[in-house]
């Protein structure tokens, strides 16, 4: 059994190709429903941000599982295959492992230290738990995602000062005016990014903020926060006649912003400049709105040069990062190499069992004056004789597991205890035994 990760992010494909995959994703029925149909993928994991789209599964097929899990992704975005899979990474086991760890601990992020990427893979595992996709191995392969990126957090100072997509949203509107002060700013979304960035706006000296978005509740109370007007979104394109900057962050599925829109709109401008930071995936503009003369729109790839400095910055945490999650990949691949002996381990136990059940039956058989309770300490007896009987075997097949010639030993304890070779499946296994 392996285990395969297939996906494309910021740094294997343009904002065009992601935005496609993550909107189709998010109007579409999770794509995890798709593994009942895919006969060589066992377990299988979905993660899709703003940044990237992922697929962990594992397989004893990593040629058909590939195949399976690319014609999904082609289906979803409805693109040819070849442009597909020449923005696709692959990777298996331990560099697979290590993948997830590094995405986990944000250092494979655009924004190196940002936090929000472990809370997404939290809910992209909450998903995969109800749509019962995972099991023994990516439920521990997950988890354990969970404790390194904790390890991370906690034992290097990758997260301190870490700035944000907002941060360098407006580090981007700060290089383009020289200042902000006196700057009429939208934005245009309330969640959490319009948040982020309303604070940045502020700290960098902007007092006239207005705020459009869908529920107008929420733009009410953002705007109450940081002392800025609100205007209801049917209006926003109307709005846009007295602002500088506009930063769009809403989750909308279509643009909401056209060229055509617009262009009568900078016409009663008298083609004023206006700048346009979309950070939102899918992007909320239209690309074509760049084409106008005075409009220029900026969009998450635009931001790379003001991330690529903060990873400078963070290099030397970073090292440490990688130390971490490189000896935590060795332990989970120890642990994955140990499954191997696991169903041997099982029909060991299972044939010890049947035995002792059987010779039980046959010795109360010829006790019939025995009560209960001597009844229950003979069955006692029984199992403690056949736990230490098996304890030196099991303890000799799992320290042989890391081993290149564990299959010998395998074959060897299954030929010397004449066991079922009937596979038993690892998700029913109990490896927890000592």
């Amino acid at each position: 059994m392996d285990i395969y990760l297939v996906g494309m992010n910021h740094k294997t494909a343009p904002v065009e190709i992601r935005e496609r995959i993550a909107q189709v994703c998010r109007l579409t029925a999770s794509p995890l429903e798709h593994r009942p149909h895919c006969r060589a993928v066992e377990e299988m994991f979905f993660l899709s941000t703003c940044n990237r789209v992922e697929f962990l599964f594992t397989t004893h097929n990593g040629s058909d599982g590939i195949e399976e899990i690319t014609d999904i992704m082609v289906r979803l975005v409805g693109l040819p295959k070849e442009m597909v899979l020449k923005h696709l990474y692959v990777h298996k086991n331990l560099e697979a492992v290590r993948h997830l760890f590094r995405v986990a601990s944000s250092l494979d992020s655009m924004v190196v230290g940002e936090p929000q990427i472990l809370g997404q893979i939290k809910e992209a595992y909450r998903e995969a738990t109800h749509y019962r996709t995972v099991g023994v191995v990516l439920n521990r392969l997950l988890h354990k995602t969970f404790s390194v990126a904790k390890r991370v957090r906690t034992e290097t100072n990758i997260g301190c000062h870490a700035v944000s997509v907002s941060y360098a949203a407006v580090e981007l509107a700060k290089k383009i005016f020289g200042q902000l002060q006196g700057k009429r700013v939208m934005l245009l979304g309330a969640g959490e990014m319009a948040e982020l960035a309303a604070a940045h706006f502020r700290a960098h000296g902007v007092r006239d903020m207005v705020v459009v978005n869908r529920t107008l509740e929420r733009a009410v109370e953002l705007a109450r926060r940081f002392q800025a007007q609100t205007i209801p979104f049917a209006h926003f394109l109307d709005a846009l006649l007295d602002v500088d900057i506009v930063l769009c962050s809403t989750a909308a599925a279509q643009p909401i912003l056209y060229a055509d829109d617009l262009k009568p709109r900078m016409r009663k401008r008298k083609n004023r400049p206006l700048f346009f930071i979309d950070i939102a995936m899918p992007r909320n503009v239209d690309p074509k709105v760049n084409d106008l003369d005075n409009v220029y729109l900026y969009d998450i790839d635009d931001l790379k040069g003001i991330v690529d400095l903060n990873l400078s910055e963070r290099r030397h945490e970073a090292e440490k990062a990688q130390l971490i999650i490189d000896t935590e990949t060795l332990q989970f691949h120890q642990w994955l190499q140990t499954l191997d002996v696991v169903p041997t381990i099982i029909a060991l136990r299972r044939k010890a069992e049947e035995i002792r059940q059987t010779e039980l039956r046959k010795t109360l058989s010829q006790l019939p004056g025995l009560g209960d309770k001597e009844k229950e300490a003979i069955g006692v007896l029984t199992e403690s004789i056949i736990k230490k009987l098996l304890h030196d075997p099991i303890i000799f097949l799992k320290k042989k597991s890391v081993r290149d010639s564990k299959n010998m030993y395998v074959n060897f304890t299954q030929q010397l205890f004449n066991l079922d070779r009937e596979e038993t499946p690892v998700s029913s296994l109990d490896c927890t035994d000592g």
